[in-house]
Formats: structure tokens, C-alpha cells, sequence
């Protein structure tokens, strides 16, 4: 299928330096965007945090729900975002700092009532054997409690030895806690979770005819488990693009390398400069679909780059600049139908979509327009002006040999 007339060239070189100052204006102040101000908004994959998802069965906004979880003081000035919902207009995630349920202290006095480590008569009304525990091990989340004993534990015993630490409640449930190895004597105890307790809070403060029994989903993860994950997602991005740089020196020449490994950072800054002005969040899925933009962009530049070396050996007597005009005039119905298709694969997503597929999609949307037109704009004139670099440099090398030779 061919939507443009064949044969037809286009004169895409003579636009470059417009092209080339947009892009320059588009990464630098993406940049500026991601590294000065205001910065990426994090989610709670890279900043840590507990956050919870839920759907209030009354119209609230957001800044009741603000004031309603700082109320309290229990929790740090929340983050509070609306999900895209048509069949709920008052669906909110709602991002706290706090992790844990339980500080040092409170695990030393969790450890005292639970009579860690005490040695007295068995018969000892205070910590009796079936109550004593042996080793207590708190989860990462502080929400759970392994204990230990060297008798079958008196579960009711227990209870009330956790509860009466102020400040530490259990999660509501009719086996909790609850032996789960028998032959151990071990017990599992099930404390609120911050998450539970931001809930908790919210129903105190609007009602319980306005908050859920329980939310959507609750999740939290470490100040120090997200920066290995910002780390890591950063160097992904890094090893993925020197890869390809590698690669294609391998499969071209020198010239083409650079071109695509500008180009695909090109596309990924500017893909998270949207993310910025937008105020989206940054999440493991935001740095997916940059590592799947990256790869796009590199496709689409490779099938240029391919065409232009067909026409290399085709058509020697014409300038670099004429070769990358023919050649990005003979592919160009096949990017726009491509980018087309796929375009509206993700629109699919984009508009219908909700939560993490809608920002998945949205990377997605900026990241084609980025890549289609970064393979005829940023890749190709790069490239270009690489060649006549070393086409000059070539020449000079030449004069220097010949003035250095004998008369």
C-alpha cells in the first residue's frame, strides 16, 4: 500500500535546522524539567511509601480527603491523585511516606509482652510457659509478627498480650494470630498495616457511609528497596542503549551508531519531560514503556538506515543529504502506516484505559511521534553531519600526504 506517490522525493534535509532546534529546545528542557524543577513525581515503586486505592461510595474531592488524613497526624501530608474511572468518579489513590506500623520502641515492648527471653516457673502468672515466646521476627512491612514456642501457645493469651501495647492493634480476622506449624509452636500475628490504619482513619474522619469496608489494593514498599529500583530501571535504560550502539556499529559502520543512540535518548527524555509537565507518575511501568520506546525508535531508524545504504552503492554520484531525502521518501509509507497501526493499538488503551495502563499508553503515545519523527530529524542528520566530518577529515589526511611528498 502506498499512501505517498512513488517516486516522489521530498526535500526533508532542507527542514533540518528547524527540526534539529526543536529537538534541541524538546531535550533540554526535558531535562531542565526531570533535573531542576520541578522534577519527576516518583510513585511509590522509586520513592517508597504506603499507598492504597480506593473507591469511596459517595462523591468526595480531593481535598476532604487531604484533610481528612492529616487530621490525625498520624500520617505525613499525603499525595492524593483521582483515577480515570467511568463507572466511579470518586476513585482515589492516596500515597503516604510511612511504611512501617511499629518504630524500635514499640517492637522492644511487642518483644517484653510477648515474654521474650524471660525465665521464670512455668506455672508464672505473668508469662506462663504456653504464652513465653522464643524468638520473635518482625516482617519488612512491620504488619507481621513470627513468634515461637516451646509449648502449644495459648492463642487467647497472646492476643491480649499484643494488644495491650499502646498504639498496636490487630488485624480484624477470626484466626488471627494463628498457629501454623504445630510442630514448631510457631505463630503468625497479623498487626494493622499502615495501609489499614490510613483506611481506618479515613473512615473515622468522612464516615463509614463514605469510605469501603476495605480498599481497591494496599501497597508499600522501602526507601531503600525503591532507590535499587531507581537505580536499576535508570541503568536498564543505559545498557539497553549501549547495546544497540553496539550493534549497529557492528552491522553499518561508525557513522550510523551515534544516530540512533541520540536518537533513542532523544525519545526517552522527552517521553519523561511529558511525564513532568503532565505531573504523571514515575513507575516501573513508565520505565517499561521507555525501554519498549527505545526499542521502537531503533527499528524505525534501522529501516531507514538500511534503505540509506542500499542507496549508497546505488547511487554514487549523489551528496549524503540527497541519499537521506530518497531514502526517507521511499520508507516513508511504510513508517506512517506502522506508526499508524500501532498508534492506534495504544490509542485503544489510551482512551479507554485506566490506572497503570492509561499511563503505559500515554508513554506509549509520545514515545511513536518522538521516535517516527527523531528517525528522519535527529538520527539522519547526525549522521550526515558525521559523514562530513570524516569525508573533511579524509581530504585534510590526503593534502597532508601530498605536501608532505618530494617535488
Amino acid at each position: 500500500m502506498e499512501i505517498f506517490k512513488p517516486g516522489k522525493v521530498y526535500d526533508f534535509m532542507g527542514m533540518r535546522r528547524f527540526w534539529i532546534a526543536l529537538s534541541f529546545l524538546l531535550t533540554f528542557g526535558s531535562i531542565f524539567l526531570l533535573m531542576v524543577y520541578p522534577g519527576p513525581n516518583y510513585g511509590t515503586d522509586f520513592r517508597g511509601g504506603t499507598e492504597i486505592e480506593v473507591a469511596f461510595k459517595k462523591e468526595v474531592d480531593q481535598g476532604k480527603i487531604r484533610e481528612a488524613v492529616t487530621a490525625t497526624k498520624q500520617f505525613s501530608e499525603p499525595d492524593v491523585v483521582q483515577v480515570q474511572d467511568p463507572s466511579n468518579h470518586s476513585r482515589f489513590l492516596i500515597r503516604v511516606q510511612e511504611i512501617s506500623t511499629v518504630d524500635e520502641t514499640t517492637k522492644e515492648a511487642l518483644k517484653k509482652a510477648l515474654c521474650l527471653g524471660v525465665e521464670a516457673p512455668a506455672d508464672d502468672p505473668t508469662c506462663p510457659a504456653t504464652a513465653r515466646a522464643t524468638e520473635v521476627k518482625f516482617s519488612a512491612g512491620g504488619d507481621k509478627l513470627g513468634v515461637r514456642y516451646d509449648a502449644p501457645p495459648d492463642l487467647e493469651r497472646i492476643k491480649k498480650q499484643v494488644m495491650s501495647i499502646g498504639g498496636v492493634k490487630l488485624r480484624e480476622s477470626a484466626d488471627n494470630p494463628a498457629e501454623i506449624n504445630k510442630r514448631d509452636h510457631r505463630v503468625e500475628i497479623q498487626l494493622q498495616s499502615k495501609g489499614d490504619q490510613l483506611l481506618e482513619v479515613l473512615r473515622t474522619q468522612l464516615g463509614a457511609d463514605t469510605v469501603p469496608d476495605h480498599p481497591l489494593r494496599i501497597e508499600w514498599v522501602g526507601p531503600k528497596a525503591g532507590k535499587q529500583l531507581r537505580d536499576s530501571a535508570r541503568n536498564a535504560v543505559a545498557i539497553s542503549i549501549l547495546f544497540i550502539m553496539i550493534y549497529l556499529a557492528f552491522r553499518f559502520d561508525l557513522r550510523f551508531a551515534p544516530g540512533v543512540v541520540i536518537a533513542c535518548v532523544h525519545d526517552a527524555v522527552v517521553v519523561l519531560g511529558a511525564f513532568v509537565i503532565f505531573k504523571k507518575e514515575v513507575t516501573l511501568s513508565t520505565i517499561a514503556a521507555v525501554l519498549t520506546i527505545v526499542g521502537y525508535s531503533m527499528n524505525d531508524t534501522v529501516v531507514v538506515y538500511d534503505r540509506i545504504r542500499e542507496n549508497l552503492g546505488k547511487h554514487r554520484g549523489k551528496s549524503f543529504g540527497d541519499i537521506i531525502n530518497l531514502s526517507v521518501s521511499e520508507t516513508l509509507s511504510r513508517t506512517i502506516l506502522t506508526s499508524g497501526a500501532t498508534m492506534l493499538s495504544v490509542l485503544a488503551f489510551f482512551i479507554w484505559g485506566t490506572g497503570v495502563i492509561h499511563d503505559f499508553a500515554f508513554a506509549m503515545v509520545v514515545g511513536i511521534i518522538a521516535g517516527t519523527y527523531s528517525s528522519i530529524y535527529v538520527a539522519a542528520p547526525l549522521t550526515e553531519w558525521i559523514d562530513k566530518r570524516m569525508s573533511k577529515g579524509d581530504i585534510t589526511q590526503t593534502k597532508k600526504r601530498l605536501s608532505a611528498k618530494p617535488a
